[in-house]
C-alpha cells in the first residue's frame, strides 16, 4: 500500500477514512533524517535513554522541529482540521537483534481522551524495513471502534502494560515500510503492531500525537498540550513549553513530572 508523496488533501482524507492510516509520506530527505538521528543520539549521551520519554519536545528542539514540520502539519490539518494541539511525542527505539516488540493494540483505548479527532504521526530516522520490523496495520480496523484489550505480562513488549488485542486476523495486516525521512499517519482506533528488530541497525522513530482543540482529557484536569496550528477556543489543556535550548535544567525538571503524568494518565502508575 505504497502512496504518492504528493497526494492532495481530499485524497489523504479519503484514504485515511477508508484505511485508518497513510503511509508513506515523505517529510524529510534522507540527509535531514540522518541529521535528526545524530541529534537524538547525541542527546542520549547526555540524558540517557530517551526511548518512550513523554513530551520529549519540551527538552529537545529536534523533536519539536519534526512535530511542527510544515509537511506534517499539512497532513494533520487535512485529517483533523485547522485547529490542532500537539498532545504528546516520544522517541521509539528498537535496538538491533533485541526481543522488543509491540503487540496488536489501539492507541485511543488507553489515552483517556473524550473523542477520536486525533491522529498519530511516526517518522523514521532509520530504516523501518522488513528486517527492522516497522509497523503493521490492519486496514479499515478503525471503523469498528474500540476492541477489548488484555494486559499481558511481557517484559519485551514496548507497550507500558503489554496491552494486547487478541484474535487479530494477521493475514489482513499491511506492513508499512518507511525510509528515513518518511512518515506514517494512523487513527487511534487502527489496529497496529510491530515485531522484534532483526536488523543490525537501531530502528529509531519519533512518534507524535495530535488532537483537535475541542478534545479533552477525561481522567483528570491536569493534562497539557501545545497549540501547533490554528486557534484554541476551548482551553481544555494546560500549556506545555516547547524547548528553546536543549536540556535546560528547569525544562528537564518539568519534563520528568510531565512524563510521570503521561504514565499516570494511561493508567500506568499512581491511582
Amino acid at each position: 500500500m505504497k502512496q504518492s508523496e504528493c497526494k492532495p488533501a481530499d485524497d489523504w482524507r479519503e484514504r485515511f477514512a477508508r484505511d485508518g492510516f497513510l503511509s508513506p509520506i515523505r517529510v524529510l530527505d534522507e540527509s535531514e533524517a540522518l541529521a535528526h538521528r545524530r541529534r537524538m543520539e547525541r542527546a542520549e549521551r547526555s540524558f540517557g535513554d530517551l526511548h518512550y520519554q513523554g513530551k520529549v519536545y519540551t527538552i529537545l528542539r529536534s523533536p519539536m522541529e519534526l512535530a511542527t514540520h510544515p509537511r506534517v502539519l499539512e497532513v494533520v490539518n487535512a485529517l483533523i482540521g485547522p485547529d490542532v494541539l500537539l498532545w504528546n511525542g516520544t522517541y521509539i527505539v528498537k535496538e538491533p537483534h533485541s526481543p522488543a516488540h509491540v503487540s496488536w493494540h489501539q492507541d485511543l483505548a488507553y489515552w483517556g481522551l473524550d473523542g477520536d479527532d486525533q491522529v498519530s504521526m511516526w517518522i523514521a530516522l532509520s530504516p523501518a524495513s522488513e528486517s527492522s520490523r516497522g509497523m503493521r496495520m490492519v486496514p479499515g480496523s478503525h471503523r469498528f471502534g474500540r476492541r477489548s484489550h488484555s494486559l499481558t505480562p511481557d517484559d519485551s513488549n514496548v507497550l507500558y502494560q503489554g496491552q494486547t488485542v487478541c484474535d487479530v486476523d494477521e493475514s489482513q495486516a499491511v506492513f508499512c515500510e518507511l525510509l528515513p525521512g518518511e512518515a506514517s499517519f494512523h487513527h487511534g482506533w487502527t489496529l497496529h503492531s510491530s515485531l522484534p528488530n532483526d536488523s543490525s541497525d537501531r530502528r529509531i522513530g519519533f512518534n507524535a500525537q495530535y488532537v483537535a482543540t475541542h478534545m479533552r482529557q477525561t481522567r483528570h484536569d491536569r493534562d497539557t498540550a501545545i497549540l501547533v496550528s490554528g486557534v484554541d477556543n476551548f482551553g481544555h489543556f494546560g500549556e506545555d513549553e516547547p524547548a528553546t535550548v536543549d536540556f535546560d535544567p528547569a525544562a528537564v525538571a518539568r519534563q520528568r513530572e510531565l512524563d510521570r503524568q503521561v504514565r499516570e494518565t494511561m493508567g500506568l502508575t499512581g491511582p
